[in-house]
């Protein structure tokens, strides 16, 4: 992903903020001429065993996935290649009327991390349904009701053969957070004040991440 200089983030903790947040990663491969490349959207965690309080830099953290084995791009998955997770977070148009100056382009507002690793595909029943319950837990804590899981495990070991799981080593990792930094600070405020006074969600969230970049 090429991020020019002004839009990398402040702090590594902005990219593991952002895959807590947004946690549902397109996976890229380039699989075979015939029948690549593969893209697969699925939900990824932090492995809680390794990674799950994971607050430095990604590359060496452990992430967690899976999806469905009748999927061809898990046919052509194999341990020890290489993958690339996206992950999309707040992200809105801004419109050149909220500029109040002439002359000036429309452009759009977004935030995203490509994370590069290596794979190890997991062919335990056991050890996937570890995932499975590792990421129910992860989700109901950030996103649910506190679900409690313990009536559904054994529909949960019924299902776990179809499966996919894998664990996902970081080797490199990259965030683009475009939140206007090249305009001048006042433009740049309009922005923030126009996007935190909208009833979109995706424009309050833009401009909350606004609001945390440093004063210029």
């Amino acid at each position: 992903m090429f991020v020019p200089s002004s839009y990398r983030e402040p702090d590594s903790s902005w990219m593991v903020d952002l895959i807590r947040a947004n946690p549902l990663a397109l996976a890229a491969a380039n699989g075979r001429p015939e029948d690549g490349p593969f893209a697969t959207h699925l939900p990824v965690i932090f492995d809680p065993d390794t990674s799950g309080e994971w607050t430095g830099e990604l590359p060496g953290a452990t992430l967690l996935g899976h999806m469905n084995r009748a999927n061809p791009h898990w046919g052509a998955l194999q341990s020890g290649s290489v993958l690339l997770l996206t992950f999309t977070g707040p992200h809105s148009y801004v419109s050149p009327t909220v500029y109040e100056v002439t002359p000036a382009a429309p452009t759009w507002n977004f935030t995203a991390v490509h994370v590069r690793g290596v794979v190890e595909k997991i062919d335990s029943v056991q050890e996937t349904l570890g995932v499975v319950e590792s990421t129910v837990r992860a989700f109901e804590g950030r996103f649910g009701d506190g679900w409690d899981m313990t009536a559904s495990l054994g529909y949960f070991r019924k299902i776990a053969p179809a499966v996919g799981a894998f664990r996902f080593t970081v080797t490199g990792a990259e965030g683009m957070f475009k939140l206007s930094q090249e305009q001048p600070g006042e433009v740049r405020e309009r922005v923030r004040e126009s996007f935190g006074q909208s009833a979109c969600t995706y424009k309050r969230e833009t401009a909350g991440l606004m609001s945390r970049l440093p004063s210029t």
